[in-house]
């Protein structure tokens, strides 16, 4: 008993007496608004708890050899699919022409609806119709461009282009029996919609987008835009342009962009600094991603009838960034929550302790100062 009897020595909340202890209206009032208080920041600390934190930290990229998927949604409101060609080429040497592998388009109406009967595969834009066992031509003529057999359009414009020599479709007659013409003029006035992925090697380069066959003569990219008569209106909206997987949080700068060309043909550029992302989730999975930076430049290659004085087209110029940036995503800890919910109970507590002694000290003076009749 002697034992028990000491321990209540350690008692640090020794208890009064019900009979001393005064309730007053201030007082309920005090408390009424601190709990409500309490209330507050407690289920704002829990919201904060239940959130994710995001860290951010930056060092050198060391990874080689990877390959860089460049994800696109691009939409051309006035622009046909047969007139479009994707090329990508990069400081390596390396250069994609005609690029159709994973690349879809689809053809759009005047008004920007899909057309029903549209081809989604890229190269499924020039199927050729099917020949007639009686329309086959052993040995086509090339036309004085090259030695051999020209049986094909695209074997003909080959050929062209090897020699130099502007192509028109309209007088070449594999062109004429495989319908080329005939699709660009059925396709005038109507839109295209491009999406999918390419794969290119993670060094500084640019993919574009601009009518006509591309193909490399003496050393330069050229695309053979004889084939098309009229202007083209390179007016656009950029639905969705990423590097690599996408994670939460992500914004890519060109999403959603449109531009109009109004005065005639241009090019427009977009040049684009690429960081490499790594983000680890909360999970422990780990995405390796890129996001980017953009700056974007116009340029007026020739008004309405007039003669072009460069390439119309949709082009972006991209480069990598040697920093690589680690986005972690981690949680607070309980420990945390329960030391400031302590922290914010008591506070509350001894301020509103404080505010209520303040008040009823202040009223029993008053009091005291009335019934003496000193009260002014």
């Amino acid at each position: 008993m002697s034992l028990i009897q000491r321990l209540k020595s350690f008692d640090a909340y020794p208890k009064t007496i019900d009979d001393f202890r005064i309730k007053t209206y201030s007082g309920a009032l005090v408390s009424l608004v601190s709990g409500i208080f309490i209330l507050w920041l407690f289920f704002s600390q829990l919201s904060i708890y239940l959130t994710t934190d995001t860290h951010h930290e930056l060092f050198v990229d060391t990874n080689r050899g990877d390959k860089l998927a460049i994800n696109m949604d691009i939409t051309f409101h006035h622009l046909p699919c047969t007139f479009l060609s994707l090329d990508a080429m990069d400081v390596s040497g390396e250069h994609q022409f005609d690029v159709a592998h994973n690349i879809f388009k689809k053809r759009l109406s005047p008004t920007g609806e899909p057309l029903p009967d549209a081809p989604r595969r890229a190269d499924a834009i020039n199927v050729k119709p099917q020949e007639n066992q009686d329309d086959k031509v052993e040995c086509g003529s090339c036309f004085g461009a090259v030695e051999g057999c020209c049986n094909t359009c695209d074997h003909v414009r080959d050929a062209y282009q090897k020699k130099g020599w502007g192509f028109d479709p309209s007088e070449i007659p594999q062109c004429v029996r495989e319908g080329f013409t005939k699709n660009v003029i059925e396709q005038n006035g109507e839109g295209c919609q491009v999406y999918g992925q390419i794969l290119v090697n993670k060094v500084a380069g640019n993919f574009h987008f601009a009518p006509g066959k591309s193909f490399q003569n003496h050393h330069m990219h050229v695309h053979d835009i004889q084939s098309f008569k009229g202007t083209f209106n390179m007016s656009h909206t950029i639905n969705r342009l990423s590097f690599g997987f996408d994670f939460p949080g992500i914004k890519n700068p060109l999403d959603g962009v449109t531009k109009t060309e109004i005065a005639g043909t241009g090019m427009f550029q977009y040049y684009i600094k690429v960081v490499p992302t790594t983000y680890e989730g909360i999970s422990g999975h780990v995405i390796a991603t890129n996001q980017y930076s953009v700056t974007e430049h116009y340029r007026l290659l020739g008004k309405q009838g007039e003669e072009l004085s460069g390439l119309p087209g949709l082009f972006f110029m991209y480069d990598l960034s040697p920093i690589m940036m680690r986005v972690v995503e981690t949680s607070r800890s309980f420990a945390t929550f329960l030391t400031r919910v302590c922290a914010i109970i008591g506070g509350v507590f001894t301020v509103a302790g404080i505010f209520d002694s303040f008040i009823y000290q202040t009223t029993k003076s008053f009091k005291r100062k009335v019934d003496l009749g000193k009260a002014s």
